[in-house]
């Protein structure tokens, strides 16, 4: 079989909970042997974070579903880096590694000599990624942070939600941990730069990733939008601050996100809907007068799309050339035609568990390196004595 690109890095997982593990599932989907550590009979928080959970062969239950979102592709070992024993077992391994991920506070693991300067001094070519809430430094370095709490802090809840005056009007947080999300795509990134700095000059280096620092950075276009005017975006409910139409409309079983980029596909879609001559009128004619009037707009759509299902109202759209799509259940983001030609569902086998282990699959395609899925999110410890068996066989 074809080797995954990252295959022969070696990545020492000191995380737990989505930002780390992300960005190490990330790496082991990718090649990369990845050894994550795990408190004894304790294992990863998220092991315990359901239900739902699964059922093992014996009927008793098993690991949360939210773990295994981000553990596939690696070996568990139980270790208790507090103990002599368990640091100097770390340090074994950091020797023979390539990469260590880890997400305890700022300066958490200095005490067990096993912070980047501890873990450096042991392999000068280790990169050495840091994940926190606030980073490394400044006046919030101690604090710690989770998801929900940095998109708070970092503008994110600001700007979702419906807008001041609308019913349930309050700042909303994203249906899944975006920050973590996008945290562990940052670390993935930096640690592969770092791995090119790393072969090539035989240096390693420590890598601060921030979850606040990422939450202001992922503010994009409504950070710039603050630059540029000088004012704070505001919740608009599903409406976007620069487009329009760009939002939900109503059908007679659902509702359709109609996503106009231009004033062409404007055009378009009022031919598509039967009022050709609104594509043309001085109040939508643009899209900065589509802003303008986004009120009226928004109605007079709404009116038109109403009386149609969501089947007919999408084939006449994209018969148009007007991107749209449906407002799916995640049940049926998996029985969408696409979704089933590209594989999004991976099912694989745990021999503990009484049935197969359904993911996500990654969304990178390789022609030369394509994506491998060779090992399940483990059961914990399944891989403790495998692994702390052949520690030193690998030189630095």
């Amino acid at each position: 079989m074809t080797q995954g690109p990252l295959s022969g890095v070696r990545v020492l997982d000191l995380s737990r909970v989505l930002a780390g593990p992300w960005a190490t599932q990330t790496l082991a989907d990718l090649g990369a042997e990845v050894i994550k550590i795990e408190r004894p009979g304790v294992g990863d928080d998220t092991r315990q974070w359901g239900p739902p959970f699964t059922t093992r062969t014996d009927g008793s239950r098993g690991d949360a579903a939210y773990f295994l979102c981000a553990n596939r592709g690696k070996k568990s070992v139980e270790l208790d880096i507090a103990s002599p024993e368990g640091a100097a077992a770390v340090r074994d391994l950091a020797k023979t590694c390539d990469v260590v991920v880890e997400n305890f506070k700022t300066g958490g693991l200095r005490k067990y000599g096993l912070d980047y300067a501890g873990l450096s001094a042991v392999n000068p070519k280790l990169v050495y990624c840091s994940i926190t809430g606030f980073g490394q430094d400044g006046p919030d370095a101690h604090r710690a942070g989770y998801d929900y709490m940095i998109q708070a802090m970092g503008g994110l809840m600001s700007i979702t939600g419906q807008p001041d005056g609308a019913p349930g009007a309050e700042p909303m947080k994203v249906g899944v941990a975006v920050v973590d999300l996008f945290t562990g795509l940052y670390a993935s990134n930096a640690i592969l730069a770092a791995l090119m700095h790393a072969r090539a000059s035989g240096e390693g280096q420590h890598i601060d990733i921030a979850l606040f620092d990422v939450q202001a950075a992922m503010l994009a276009n409504q950070a710039a939008n603050y630059f540029v005017s000088g004012k704070a975006p505001t919740r608009m409910g599903n409406a976007h601050p620069n487009l329009a139409p760009y939002q939900p409309f109503p059908c007679r079983d659902g509702m359709v996100v109609i996503a106009v980029g231009n004033d062409g596909q404007f055009r378009a879609l009022c031919l598509a809907l039967g009022v050709e001559g609104m594509g043309t009128q001085a109040r939508f004619a643009t899209n900065a007068a589509r802003i303008e009037h986004r009120t009226d707009l928004t109605a007079e759509l709404a009116a038109l799309t109403a009386s149609h299902s969501v089947k007919a109202l999408m084939a006449m759209l994209e018969a148009a050339g007007v991107p749209c799509g449906p407002v799916n259940t995640i049940d049926q983001v998996f029985d969408e035609p696409q979704a089933r030609h590209r594989g999004l569902e991976v099912e694989q086998a745990r021999a503990d568990l009484a049935g197969p282990v359904r993911t996500v699959a990654s969304p990178i395609r390789m022609s030369r390196t394509p994506v491998r899925y060779d090992l399940p999110p483990p059961a914990l410890g399944a891989d403790t004595d495998a692994v702390l068996g052949t520690r030193g066989s690998r030189e630095t």
